[in-house]
């Protein structure tokens, strides 16, 4: 195809004609074409820059596509009706017929202008061509030529001027597509490259499409590799690109390069057309041929045929060939039994006790605590009603919770309270019940009544004065004079002369008081009878010299005579104060 364009000399202004061979045809020529904002679709629609025609780029030409104003994003797209290969797009500015240069007004909205080729209505699922990042107005060309060789259905130009992002000089606010040509040339129909479009591709290019210069193909079919895909998958990769990994084929064979299929069957574990599909439950070994054991869960190892996915409900070992022991069951073994009757295993698989359970413990497991009130074992033994908490106690032990009721004690609460104590926790005192029986083991009452001296439910409290005996019944005796009080164990009166005074403290004092005197009284004799002695002696012995005769059986019988009143008077004396007298009676 040979064309001429003119061109305007963007330094000049002068118009270049330039003689360009295109030997792809453009295929984009009257398409249909969409445009984001348009300015007006009738005048100047998006199919005016598919129209052929680019003479007159002012906008009163009626030959170019314009966008509205206050835009911040401007797209066009023409579709090409097919996936058709590419080899280079040519655009074609509006320039009002003006000197292209700083001065033309149109050069700032095309600045950072972007071209897309895409199999798709969006941009962001095709390719880049071409992201302007170096033109300036007084270098951007009025028309511009766009190398891409891609294939694709849609060839969209597109640019924007956001807010808030700061845009290099010279270019416009806001975003416009004013195009009055776009042209995509390469080959109409898929299949084929070359200038004329005449050569196929090769025959394992994906979709028959291959670069339309030199024929290499932009994808191969499944199982082929290469520029030209005339080379199967190897390296044990087969289909799309080669993109798939074969099977397991038996011994690592290379599997077929285009379905993936294993010529001489799987290898361990593996089964299917591409030895790809696991084998099933209770299958394993090449083309899962040999079954697992009947104790593996969910099947053995599909390669070894080793329980790895654990055994069955009772059972271990690598092939799951043993049954749990070691007060264990269930699954993989690792459920402890409950409490059996002598700590002997469970059932291997459902963990039942078969023998029933220990104390605390009840149920088919024994895994069942003993509910309320009950007790030992398979809880078979009622909590005594005498517990601190009623009918509550240890679950194992039977021992009570909160202690003892009152009367009771021993770690169940089934004695009642002895040894002379009775109430809360046995730690109160029975009375002085008859003849030191057990008093009630509740209340403390002395069911035969009180020993001597005591009264009351408890016989804790002493005879009230006048009273003495068993339960206090008896009277003190009619002589006992201070308030007819007498001991209240064994009747004796406390005070037994009728002359003394009612008062005790009284007695006792006077009887301290005379005492004393008394004592005075005979010391004082005793020093005036030893004085007249010693006088009367000293008198005699002085007589006896100046007479020199004295008869002797004379002398003798008063001297014995004078011995006796002397050594008798102040005696008799003492004897006679000495005598016994009332206050000897308060003894």
């Amino acid at each position: 195809m040979h064309r001429e364009i003119g061109m305007l000399n963007c330094l000049g202004g002068m118009l270049l004609t330039v003689n360009i061979i295109f030997a792809y045809e453009n295929i984009a020529l009257n398409k249909t074409a969409w445009q984001l904002y348009p300015y007006s679709s009738s005048r100047w629609g998006a199919d005016k820059a598919v129209d052929g025609r680019y003479s007159d780029r002012s906008a009163v030409g009626g030959q170019c596509t314009i966008s509205n104003d206050g835009a911040q994003t401007a797209i066009w797209r023409v579709d090409l009706g097919g996936i058709l290969s590419i080899h280079h797009i040519t655009i074609y500015f509006r320039t009002d017929n003006i000197v292209w240069d700083a001065t033309n007004g149109f050069t700032s909205r095309v600045l950072g202008f972007t071209v897309y080729i895409s199999n798709t209505t969006n941009k962001n699922d095709g390719i880049l061509c071409f992201k302007d990042n170096m033109y300036t107005t007084a270098t951007l060309p009025n028309t511009t030529t766009i190398t891409c060789i891609k294939h694709g259905k849609y060839v969209i130009y597109f640019n924007e001027r956001l807010q808030g992002v700061a845009y290099p000089g010279g270019y416009s606010t806001f975003a416009f597509n004013e195009l009055c040509e776009v042209e995509v040339y390469g080959c109409p129909t898929s299949g084929f490259y070359g200038e004329n479009c005449s050569l196929p591709c090769p025959q394992n290019c994906q979709e028959r499409r291959c670069n339309i210069v030199d024929g290499t193909c932009l994808g191969c079919v499944a199982g082929y590799k290469g520029s030209l895909c005339g080379k199967g998958c190897d390296n044990n990769r087969y289909g799309f690109e080669c993109s798939l990994d074969c099977g397991n084929c038996s011994n690592g064979e290379q599997c077929n390069h285009v379905n993936g299929s294993c010529p001489n069957g799987c290898d361990f574990g593996v089964q299917g057309y591409t030895c790809e599909e696991a084998c099933p439950y209770g299958r394993h070994g090449k083309n899962c041929a040999e079954i697992c054991s009947p104790n593996c869960r969910g099947g053995c190892n599909r390669i070894t045929g080793i329980c790895e996915s654990g055994c069955n409900a009772g059972w271990k070992g690598d092939s799951c060939e043993n049954e749990c022991d070691g007060w264990r069951y269930g699954k993989d073994c690792n459920i402890s039994c409950g409490s059996c009757l002598n700590f002997n295993q469970c059932h291997h698989i459902n963990g039942t006790c078969l023998n029933g359970c220990d104390r605390g413990f009840q149920g088919k497991r024994c895994f069942e605590v003993c509910p309320d009130g009950r007790h030992g074992y398979n809880c078979q033994d009622t909590c005594n009603i005498n517990c601190g908490v009623p009918s509550r106690c240890n679950r194992v032990t039977g021992q009570c919770q909160g202690g003892c009721q009152e009367g009771w004690e021993g770690i169940r609460c089934d004695k009642k309270c002895d040894r002379g104590k009775f109430g809360q926790n046995c730690d109160q005192s029975c009375g002085n019940c008859l003849n030191k029986e057990q008093c009630h083991h509740i209340n403390g009452t002395c069911l035969n009544g009180c020993d001597r001296g005591y009264q009351g439910n408890n016989c804790t409290q002493v005879c009230q004065n006048g009273l003495h005996g068993y339960n206090c019944q008896e009277t003190c005796g009619a002589d006992c004079i201070v308030e007819n009080r007498c001991d209240a164990i064994t009747g004796q009166c406390l005070v037994l002369s009728p002359e003394a005074n009612t008062n005790s403290q009284c007695y006792s004092y006077l009887y301290g008081v005379v005492t004393a005197l008394c004592l005075s009284v005979v010391l004082h004799i005793f020093c005036v009878i030893w004085n007249c002695r010693k006088r009367t002696c000293n008198g005699m012995c002085q007589k006896k010299k100046n007479t020199k005769q004295t008869s002797t059986e004379h002398t003798k019988p008063k001297t014995e005579i004078y011995d006796k009143v002397e050594d008798n008077a102040g005696y008799q004396e003492l004897s006679q104060i000495s005598q016994s007298s009332h206050y000897d009676k308060l003894h």
